[in-house]
């Protein structure tokens, strides 16, 4: 079975249940996704990915973006039907960026608009370059993959799918991380240690993450009590 389906699917047991809230202080905003919604966007981010962008187990994908809710619904569903997410954006058949982001050459290049209400940009993307959030909204709310994905494909730079459900489930231990945890973050996925640590640990524990970009120190310690954060990852100071 992928990533997603180890990881993420046992979550929507409790569907309802938030997955990650969002705040970005430069934008003053905040937004919070439950379980069911993520799986509606990674469900139909694997579909778009498979139906339309030929994505297949083994397909090298690079996600060039921050740590933001809408990248939790395009990795989740990028492993969903089995693609390796490679740092290496020149080896990639998809890539993802963000507005204005590098640019970069592969066969599809998807501009994923980091709106916080999830609009679709502002601009047409550059020549050659697609806006995520004008093709995937047609697809299906439900994924079933076509054939099971081994235990032993590549899913995350060197990891295999079962090094990468190893290690989250390793981290969250060391972490000391249960069910129900609400953890709050600055940290970026910008590693796979970071991504196992700032998302994929709080989803192998049962857990919810509170992702804060640009981050105001002022407001940390009463966002913290305010969002019931018993794990405070990253410096406030230092998001990167």
């Amino acid at each position: 079975m992928s990533v997603t389906e180890k990881l993420f699917r046992p979550l929507l047991s409790a569907a309802s249940q938030p997955l990650i809230t969002y705040y970005d202080d430069l934008a003053s905003s905040r937004v919070e996704l439950s379980r069911a919604t993520v799986a509606n966007w990674a469900a139909k981010t694997a579909n778009w990915l498979r139906d339309d962008r030929d994505v297949e187990p083994g397909t090298n994908i690079a996600v060039l973006l921050p740590a933001h809710w809408q990248t939790v619904g395009i990795l989740l569903g990028a492993w969903w039907c089995g693609a390796h997410i490679t740092p290496d954006h020149t080896k990639a058949d998809v890539v993802f960026v963000a507005p204005k982001g590098k640019l970069v050459g592969a066969p599809t290049v998807a501009v994923v608009g980091l709106d916080p209400l999830g609009r679709r940009l502002a601009e047409e993307p550059g020549h050659g370059m697609i806006d995520y959030l004008n093709e995937v909204p047609a697809y299906g709310d439900d994924f079933t993959p076509w054939e099971p994905i081994p235990g032993e494909a590549k899913a995350l730079a060197d990891y295999t799918v079962d090094d990468v459900v190893a290690a989250a489930k390793e981290r969250a231990a060391q972490m000391g991380l249960s069910a129900g945890v609400r953890v709050m973050s600055t940290l970026e996925w910008s590693s796979p240690d970071r991504l196992i640590v700032g998302l994929l640990a709080i989803l192998a524990a049962d857990g919810s993450l509170v992702q804060c970009a640009n981050p105001d120190p002022a407001k940390m310690s009463g966002r913290r009590t305010a969002e019931h954060a018993t794990i405070v990852l990253g410096n406030p100071e230092e998001s990167g």
